[in-house]
């Protein structure tokens, strides 16, 4: 089954990505031209928006969305680097597009590592048994529905949202695969919990994170945003409900037997995430360190179970099975893990496509473009229409990159409204399958079912928990303003 191939995209960016937007602009921004009203600005712009319009219409033109991103990026950085050429000035480019780089490197090698543990655990039954034991419950669609909503809210919480969607994501696979229609709006229901549910954490949304540890809101603060995140993820969920059939999955045998290691898979998965975030928290150190680190945790496991392996059990007619090309039964098989079998498993489009996306958005960056913006967006214009706009354009480009912007202008706003941006950029990217890399990882992995057209058609419903937790913020949240 290809359920966990598409994996681990941004999120896992949830530590990864506040390097690359940061870290790039604090070593270039003092020497850049600001090409904002330069015609290479604006073909960067119109370059950009045409890559994405063919990305998002992927299924309908068959052309994979990695190929337009990756292009616009080695464009837009080639017209900016030809005009700092031109004026002397080559190697300030060259460091801006390194930084962006060295950082999209660190984010690949911290998804890589994310995708080799599902991949493993995929490989060993893991998520085949939480299926059937769900199935064997007895749960109508309806049940599964909400089941899955609230264990996307929790999880998301703890773990990043991409994690998250991804582990639901194989879940749902696998219970609904007969039934289009449940899979299509449990796939919405579980993008919306999960970043409602990393909305509220200072570990659960790369905006929490970046404002967290920008100082603008204390630790346990970020909790008051609990009951609007649970608003945000439960208003839209009543409304889809109804849409869910009311029939039951076909019933299921004895579940089957997941294959040696697959819990200390899991123990040690959960401990490599533990790993990136003391690397990130107390260590200082990239988060791609502490994942990697944790790959040789399975690395360690991997060649425990080739060194105690048994045998397969030999027939003297397995020659036979051989020569009909039947398959030989399941105890006469070898179950060898391979931890490198796992990771040549990657959706390579999908990282492909973000390094497209996180490298063009770092070269409008350099022209100057996120600076006009947060300008805009926070000088002579209302704190709380500027931060739902904020939200709003979270559904179009990345919600950390727009965070930064606003960490960057550090405008004078009141704690209501820091927790106020950090509520709509998390839960703004619910708005549009690509706004979150939990619903772009959920679009490559359910292969057609889930698109941004079907998303698109309960955007309405979306927008409306959207706005309701704005609303119970500033009910419940009233003095912190």
């Amino acid at each position: 089954m290809e359920i966990i191939r598409s994996k681990f995209l941004l999120t896992l960016a949830l530590f990864v990505l506040p390097n690359f937007v940061f870290g790039a602009e604090a070593s270039v921004q003092p020497e850049r031209l600001d090409l904002t009203h330069h015609w290479v600005g604006y073909l960067a712009i119109v370059i950009f928006t045409i890559a994405y319009i063919l990305a998002m219409i992927e299924e309908v033109t068959e052309l994979n969305k990695s190929k337009p991103m990756v292009l616009a990026a080695s464009l837009i950085w080639a017209f900016i680097a030809g005009i700092y050429v031109s004026g002397g000035m080559g190697e300030q480019a060259g460091t801006a597009f390194r930084a962006a780089l060295e950082s999209y490197a660190e984010l690949f090698l911290f998804i890589m590592v994310s995708m080799a543990y599902l991949n493993a655990m995929e490989d060993r039954g893991v998520f085949n048994n939480l299926r059937v034991w769900l199935l064997s419950k007895g749960f109508s669609y309806r049940k599964l529905f909400w089941i899955t909503g609230i264990m996307s809210f929790g999880l998301s919480s703890v773990c990043n949202n991409l994690t998250t969607a991804l582990l639901m994501g194989a879940v749902i696979m696998t219970m609904g695969k007969h039934n289009r229609q449940f899979l299509s709006v449990a796939c919405i229901n579980i993008v919306v919990a999960t970043n409602a549910g990393g909305s509220f954490s200072p570990f659960g949304d790369i905006t929490t994170l970046l404002v967290w540890q920008s100082g603008m809101v204390p630790f346990a603060d970020f909790y008051s945003l609990f009951i609007p995140a649970v608003v945000n993820f439960v208003l839209p969920a009543s409304i889809m409900y109804f849409w869910i059939p009311k029939s039951q999955p076909a019933a299921v045998g004895k579940a089957p037997t997941m294959k040696r290691g697959a819990l200390t898979m899991i123990v040690l998965f959960l401990l490599t995430i533990i790993t990136a975030i003391c690397f990130e928290n107390f260590l200082e150190l990239p988060p791609a360190a502490g994942m990697l680190a944790g790959l040789t945790y399975l690395k360690f496991l991997g060649f425990y179970l080739q060194k105690t392996e048994s045998k397969p059990e030999t027939s003297d007619f397995a020659h036979v099975y051989k020569l009909f090309d039947v398959e030989l039964p399941e105890r006469n098989k070898s179950h060898k893990f391979d931890v490198f079998k796992s990771v040549a498993d990657l959706e390579w489009d999908t990282l492909l496509f973000f390094y497209g996306v996180m490298v063009s958005v770092g070269g409008l960056s350099f022209i100057g473009y996120l600076t006009l913006a947060s300008d805009v967006l926070y000088v002579g214009m209302d704190p709380t229409i500027a931060n739902i706009l904020v939200g709003i354009l979270s559904a179009f480009i990345d919600n950390g990159t727009i965070m930064y912007a606003v960490l960057t202008m550090h405008p004078e706003i009141s704690q209501g409204q820091w927790l106020l941006v950090t509520l709509t950029a998390g839960v703004g990217g619910s708005l549009l399958a690509i706004g979150s890399a939990a619903g772009v990882g959920l679009m490559g992995q359910t292969k057609g079912i889930y698109t941004f057209g079907v998303h698109l058609k309960w955007m309405p419903v979306i927008l409306l928990g959207f706005f309701g937790s704005i609303g119970v913020h500033f009910l419940l949240n009233g003095h912190y303003f």
